[in-house]
């Protein structure tokens, strides 16, 4: 068994044909929102413009991606309906601007022997000339995109291998597309070094494998991945222009890069190293190119405010450490700097841009930051901070500054939760009922669904699209069914997801709508077999032990050996009082069962939840008592699928 397809349906929450509704034009409020939000906008004065474009090559003639078997993965053409122009009545000004210049695509130069490849997915590829080949920072996020890009670079600039892979930090977009660019043969010969932050591989097992389910349908709504891109869909990330499909792949770093000022040559170029844990990412790093006089921003700076907490998921980050950074960087790096660059938009030319560019989202991100504590330390809560906090004129008209990506709203909520977590010392929200039991009491206490129907019109007709949905949520979470219902909470999305200025809270809201509206879709949601096979086996086995059901396992005692016989690990695996708990290295002296055999058919065991005997038929050794394995295999829970999220 060479592969395993380590996939679950999706399970399609179909709505029926009573709940088809169109998308609808933008109502009178959301016209007058538009309008007044572009007199308030700064004036802009092209420097963006400028930058976007200078250094452009070329890019690919066909602006259609597939992958091997010729299924389209990414359109570089995507936004060219976006023709320049005044902003349509169903886009925020701000965001139209903005998303303007992030589909700029190509190959561009940033000084001598550096380039970058923009557009080809959410994130960008740095290209470095070494001696004797390519060194690339951050292999995009498939291995269709990645190779494409990699093709354009060839053909414009000459052809020449990949000598070194460098991964700035622990999210798919950054080391997802590696295999389209090396394969793994040659980084076993030493031919190619695969750079990363220490903690790389326990860092993206924890949030891709372990959390993975939930963060994948979580980040449907975030990067609108059902929505077409269009005047009344999707308007790219903030940071990019969506996520493509193609294969996540990934090879595990050769070289750990652990303290800030480390130098290393790397195919005769000289890199130097500044490490930023638990900014964006908690293994994640900054890389400075001496010669060049480049500085590589990774994503603790870009073209918008970040988040400190994504709404996918995630750890929640730490927005002072953050702002100690980006200072430390500018210290470091601003004065040795005429150019910088990031993981994601476009970079900024001339040594006070780069001053001024990092030290203005410094300030942003301590501001956010101090503010929000001080209120917290008032006592006030994460709701009534995200109400009143906002960043001042000198600090938010800077346009990379704004929230196209993260908001001064949801990251105020996150600082709260980094200090106090998620509750607000309110007694009535310790132990409140279930949102499926509140929404039916709270139907019923405002006069049934009729009722709460007529507000939720009144509050729309005037343009209060936060109480209507509000009102109508409750409504839909007390009855799924109710077809008004249903259709105006679509509505109330719809409008507000217009409005955004975050090109991520439009895809929550437009997505939202969708699935009121036509139900959740149905489709593969797959964790990566290429990515789950370089994540190490200890990791692996702790997210197992996630999915252990304590209403099939009971109260069995178990103690099995794991001996996986191609990497040559042992693993105790331990089970009693309902958990499971593995330890790598070590063994049972007297196990139940031993089980050995090639990782790939403990993964079909354990992910898959093969039956042991075919597996045996294939290679698996089991010695012992083969039906405490099977009692372990039958307690966990199938790899997760889809959930609502709109509705119970």
């Amino acid at each position: 068994m060479h592969k395993i397809l380590l996939a679950a349906l999706l399970s399609s929450a179909s709505a029926t044909s009573a709940f088809a509704q169109d998308a609808k034009p933008a109502s009178d409020a959301t016209i007058a929102a538009q309008r007044s939000v572009g007199t308030q906008l700064p004036a802009d004065d092209g420097r963006d413009l400028d930058f976007a474009d200078r250094g452009f090559i070329g890019t690919l003639s066909d602006p259609v991606i597939t992958n091997k078997d010729g299924k389209p993965v990414w359109n570089l053409g995507a936004y060219d309906w976006m023709t320049g122009g005044q902003s349509p009545d169903t886009v925020n000004p701000s965001l139209w601007r903005h998303m303007g210049l992030l589909r700029k695509h190509g190959l561009y130069a940033l000084t001598d022997n550096v380039w970058q490849v923009r557009g080809f997915d959410v994130s960008n590829m740095t290209v470095i000339k070494g001696q004797t080949g390519w060194i690339i920072i951050d292999p995009l996020t498939s291995r269709d995109t990645a190779a494409a890009a990699l093709k354009l670079v060839n053909e414009k600039l000459g052809t020449r291998p990949v000598t070194a892979v460098i991964y700035s930090h622990s999210h798919g977009d950054h080391f997802g597309g590696v295999r389209g660019i090396i394969n793994e043969a040659d980084v076993k010969a030493g031919k190619v070094s695969v750079i990363a932050p220490e903690h790389f591989l326990a860092e993206t097992a924890s949030e891709n494998v372990m959390a993975g389910p939930a963060m994948s349908r979580r980040a449907t709504f975030q990067f609108g991945s059902n929505l077409t891109p269009g005047p009344q869909g999707q308007m790219g990330s903030g940071i990019g222009n969506g996520i493509g499909g193609g294969d996540i792949t990934l090879i595990p770093p050769t070289i750990d890069i652990r303290k800030t000022g480390e130098l290393r040559e790397v195919d005769g170029v000289m890199l130097e190293f500044q490490m930023v844990p638990h900014t964006e990412a908690p293994a994640e790093m900054n890389v400075y190119l001496p010669a060049a006089r480049t500085f590589l921003s990774a994503e603790i700076a870009t073209c918008s405010l970040h988040n400190i907490l994504t709404p996918r998921g995630a750890k929640v980050r730490d927005a002072l450490s953050w702002s100690v950074f980006l200072n430390e960087a500018v210290n470091l790096y601003g004065g040795r700097s005429d150019v910088i660059a990031s993981s994601h938009c476009w970079p900024r030319f001339g040594q006070s841009e780069v001053k001024g560019w990092l030290a203005g989202q410094r300030d942003n991100y301590r501001y956010l930051h101090d503010q929000t504590v001080r209120m917290m330390n008032k006592g006030m809560t994460q709701a009534e901070i995200a109400e009143v906090l906002k960043a001042p004129p000198t600090i938010g008209d800077q346009w990379f500054n704004k929230g196209y990506y993260g908001t001064y709203s949801h990251n105020s909520k996150a600082i709260y939760q980094y200090y106090l977590g998620w509750y607000d010392a309110v007694p009535a929200n310790l132990n409140p009922h279930s949102p499926e039991v509140r929404a039916a009491k709270m139907v019923a206490a405002m006069g049934g669904a009729k009722k709460v129907l007529a507000e939720a019109r009144k509050a729309m007709k005037a343009g209060d699209y936060r109480w209507s949905s509000d009102l109508l949520n409750q409504l839909v979470f007390a009855e799924p069914k109710n077809v008004e219902g249903r259709a105006l909470l679509a509505d109330s999305y719809e409008q507000q997801g217009y409005q955004s200025e975050s090109a991520i809270w439009r895809n929550m809201f437009l997505t939202g709508a969708r699935e009121l509206r036509a139900g959740m879709k149905a489709g593969i949601n797959a964790q990566s077999i290429d990515m789950i096979s370089a994540i190490p086996t200890g990791l692996l086995l702790d997210s197992v032990s996630t999915r252990l059901d304590p209403n099939v396992i009971g109260n069995a005692a178990l103690a099995l050996n794991f001996v996986i016989s191609d990497r040559k690990e042992t693993a105790k695996v331990t089970v009693g009082n309902s958990v499971m708990f593995s330890e790598m290295g070590q063994v049972h002296a007297a196990p139940k069962v031993t089980v050995t055999g090639p990782r790939q058919l403990f993964l079909a065991l354990l992910f898959l939840k093969m039956p042991a005997a075919q597996l045996q038929a294939a290679g698996l050794k089991i010695e012992g008592d083969r039906a405490a394995i099977e009692k372990l295999q039958a307690a966990l829970d199938p790899m997760p699928g889809a959930f609502n999220i709109v509705e119970p």
